[in-house]
């Protein structure tokens, strides 16, 4: 104990638990920590395998330099968004340049400067003090007693995580013999899965294999999860800056797969006349819920006084979920082939570089993770992107009016020719959270509410009440963009389109969210906006944008409009498939619900209003 107490091993063993102690500081601010048990003995297991391999603090103090760096960061996301350092944060520090950097942080540049060099005068500190002494290596028998321990562990836990755990025996009146072989949960459908579903760690088998082996039995399983070490510090970062790897490695693999692929296109007439071209792609936003087409509560107020905007009512997605819908949008992926990862095209980002525009990608949504990649790839087609969402989905996030200022710098570019891509967050779960307090306006809501429990059909007027705010914030941001290119005095127009709907317990429904088959999450508002200048330069194509505003549209259509819309045509296109030209032709139309379902042939059951083909649906490939 004397050992300890000195002053210099107490600084080394305290700068490692105040390490130890990041991920509890949401306990600090009021908040619950998951599983905190599980972290505690996850870290404990770390910190006995790093000492027992290095033997002394000076060989491994090393290890510690990311985990010191990135400590003041990981507090700060903590703080302002209820979550710690994520792979999509990583992406962000790598896909931004110094002076991106700078315009985000502004003043706090000086603080976060600061902070840093405190934090690494610490390191070098601590360092010097494990250097300086010999008496904290771990040196006799039990270091070996330790290493064949965690040896041990790791082998059952490799076994299970092959070959899978048997459930927990039953227990009661009904319990019976025998096991079952625990099974791989699926995880919801789209990150912005609402639920965040995922199947536990140590109750599933990856199977990675494919090796015959008999499953672990329930009673030898290794009770630490894999998810603890994960969310442990500091060297659960590792395996964080582990999981980006594998993001950034997937992702090169999609780009690979377009790499030679271009399009060929040009721009009919251009000439050097400036032009600004703006795709705002909207979230989990529904068609009966803007009053712009028909809802009895006002939450278009401000949309609905623009002059030059048309609404689109019938125009249908072919996926109710973001990572699947997108590119279908944005590219010319099949909607058949939505369910299929990846694309041997690019977008129309690399279509309009083609015919000299200057291409933006400002999104408040994240860029790295299992389902936020495959929109992403098509992201960094632009010349410039920012992803600027630092919380992520279902936690507390920026505002969509983060999206305001790159706008304005984009807006103020000297390129003549402009198009920018907006990926908003729109009215992704939870609602409450993606507008501040002026916008609360149908009472009561679920603002101010951290985590509320959505499965609980009790809150339905609340989470109804927050959802229409939502809409009410996105009519606000929508109008600032509008006004922001009527500032310019420029040829300028936008298109709005919303990725998929929700279903809100409507009726008797007791579905909510989306990846489900209802006709609510298929039918999503959309609508273009032009300046007086684009009307002038192209008024066939204003004629024909009020002659199809009615017509039965697609996300299918969206690519090819968007070059209707700068006049760029390539070899091969489908001018015919633009509702802005007066040739525009009718498609079949098919949704994602039990199989693919021919949509302008088939019935709406229920309150839950599910897409039933009158036929027999298409088959899926996957």
């Amino acid at each position: 104990m004397r050992l300890l107490l000195r002053p210099s091993h107490l600084f080394i063993l305290m700068s490692y638990l105040a390490l130890s102690a990041v991920p509890f500081v949401p306990l600090l601010l009021g908040k619950p920590v998951e599983q905190p048990w599980q972290l505690v003995g996850m870290e404990l297991v770390a910190w006995i395998a790093v000492w027992a391999l290095f033997k002394r603090p000076a060989y491994f103090h090393w290890l510690l330099i990311p985990a010191f760096l990135a400590l003041p960061t990981e507090i700060y996301l903590f703080v302002f968004y209820g979550q710690g350092i994520s792979p999509h944060h990583l992406g962000i520090l790598a896909e931004t340049s110094p002076r991106e950097a700078l315009e985000f942080l502004g003043n706090k540049v000086w603080s976060m400067v600061a902070v840093m060099i405190a934090v690494a005068v610490w390191w070098v500190l601590s360092f010097r003090a494990a250097r300086q002494t010999r008496e904290l290596d771990w040196h006799d028998g039990s270091r070996w007693v330790a290493l064949a321990i965690l040896v041990v562990l790791g082998a059952v836990a490799a076994w299970g995580y092959e070959f899978g755990v048997d459930a927990a025996p039953p227990s009661g009146p009904y319990a019976h013999s025998g096991s079952v072989k625990a099974s791989r949960a699926s995880a919801s459908d789209d990150a912005d899965s609402d639920d965040d579903a995922s199947a536990s760690g140590a109750e599933r088998g990856a199977h990675t294999l494919h090796l015959p082996g008999p499953a672990l039995p329930h009673w030898a399983r290794v009770p630490l999860e894999p998810k603890a070490f994960i969310e442990s510090w500091p060297f659960g970062l590792m395996a964080r800056g582990y999981d980006f790897y594998k993001e950034r490695r997937y992702l090169s693999e999609l780009n690979e797969r377009s790499a030679s692929f271009a399009f060929g296109a040009r721009q009919l007439d251009g000439g050097n006349e400036p032009e600004i071209v703006v795709m705002v792609l909207g979230e989990s936003s529904r068609y009966d819920r803007w009053s712009l087409n028909g809802y009895s509560r006002e939450t278009n107020p401000l949309l609905g006084k623009e002059g030059n905007l048309v609404p689109l009512s019938d125009l249908i997605t072919s996926v109710s979920a973001t990572r699947l819908s997108v590119p279908v949008i944005i590219s010319r992926k099949p909607a058949t082939q939505s369910l299929k990862d990846g694309f041997s095209e690019k977008s129309f980002l690399t279509a309009y570089k083609e015919a000299g525009f200057k291409t933006w990608w400002l999104s408040n949504q994240i860029s790295f993770g299992q389902y936020d990649t495959p929109v992403s790839v098509f992201a960094k087609e632009a010349d410039v992107i920012q992803f600027l969402n630092l919380g992520g989905f279902t936690n507390s996030s920026n505002f969509d009016s983060v999206l305001f200022e790159p706008l304005k710098r984009a807006l103020a570019d000297p390129a003549p020719k402009k198009l920018i891509v907006l990926h908003s967050l729109g009215s992704h779960w939870n609602y409450s959270q993606r507008h501040p307090k002026e916008f609360d306006k149908w009472q009561p809501s679920l603002f101010g509410i951290d985590k509320p429990v959505y499965t609980d059909l009790k809150i339905k007027p609340q989470l109804n009440n927050s959802y229409d705010n939502s809409i009410l914030y996105t009519d606000w941001f929508l109008d600032h963009v509008i006004g922001d290119l009527k500032a310019t005095n420029q040829l300028a127009s936008m298109l709005y389109v919303a990725d998929h709907g929700q279903t809100l317990y409507d009726g008797s429904c007791r579905l909510a969210f989306h990846g489900h088959n209802t006709q609510y999450e298929f039918h999503v508002p959309a609508f273009m906006w032009y300046s007086e200048q684009y009307r002038e330069r192209y008024p066939e194509k204003v004629l024909a944008l009020y002659r199809n505003r009615k017509a039965r549209l697609a996300t299918e259509n969206i690519f090819h409009t968007m070059l209707d819309v700068a006049n760029i045509r390539y070899p091969d296109d489908k001018p015919e498939w633009s509702f802005l030209n007066k040739d525009f032709k009718v498609h079949k139309r098919v949704v994602d619900s039990y199989g693919w379902t021919n949509y302008d042939n088939a019935t709406f059951k229920g309150d839950c209003r599910e897409v039933m083909d009158k036929g027999k649906p298409g088959s899926q490939e996957k």
